[in-house]
């Protein structure tokens, strides 16, 4: 049993490192979550934001656009041209697709400044292709709705977590051989 500890250290190391990183920030964000005051930003202030944001970059492209609090559940209502599109709730955010991002990386740490750097430049990315998914699923909604499930299901996970994809294995080769060049 020891030799197989020895043996798969590093992977070990691997996977307890992300695990607990991931459980710290995922409560850290529940805990804000829990406490946030619905009353100045609603839902949350980052769901808030990234309404917001979206509404700002879908009048940028050229459609009239509205966002108003859901009278029934915790999210913001996305209008466009006076249809309703989508709901933006809090997983919509980005912010657990950043929390599973950046426990990786720090798994897969290197030099403290630069899996700072590569964490902070990886979760600006994260969230501004966020918002640009939502703009483009808010538009093809508004014109094809009747292809929502696939848009919302399919399309656009992949987008975004196909990014999260690129960004850890651009990680991991880079880790790679800045260990080589180290060796």
């Amino acid at each position: 049993m020891k030799a197989l500890l020895v043996k798969y250290k590093s992977v070990l190391k691997f996977i307890l490192t992300f695990l607990l990183v991931y459980a710290v920030l995922t409560i850290g964000y529940k805990l804000y979550l829990d406490n946030s005051d619905g009353s100045k930003f609603y839902p949350d202030y980052l769901t808030n934001l990234t309404a917001k944001q979206s509404k700002l970059l879908l009048q940028e492209v050229g459609y009239e656009t509205q966002i108003t609090p859901h009278p029934d559940e915790a999210s913001m209502m996305l209008i466009v041209k006076d249809k309703f599109v989508a709901r933006v709730v809090e997983g919509c955010n980005s912010i657990s697709v950043i929390i599973l991002f950046i426990s990786f990386v720090i798994a897969f740490a290197g030099k403290w400044k630069t899996t700072a750097m590569y964490i902070l430049s990886g979760s600006v990315l994260i969230y501004s292709v966020n918002l640009i998914r939502i703009v483009i699923l808010s538009i093809g909604l508004y014109h094809y709705p009747w292809r929502r499930e696939i848009l919302h299901t399919v399309i656009f996970p992949l987008i975004i977590y196909g990014m999260v994809f690129l960004l850890w294995m651009f990680w991991v080769n880079r880790f790679k051989s800045f260990q080589k060049q180290n060796v």
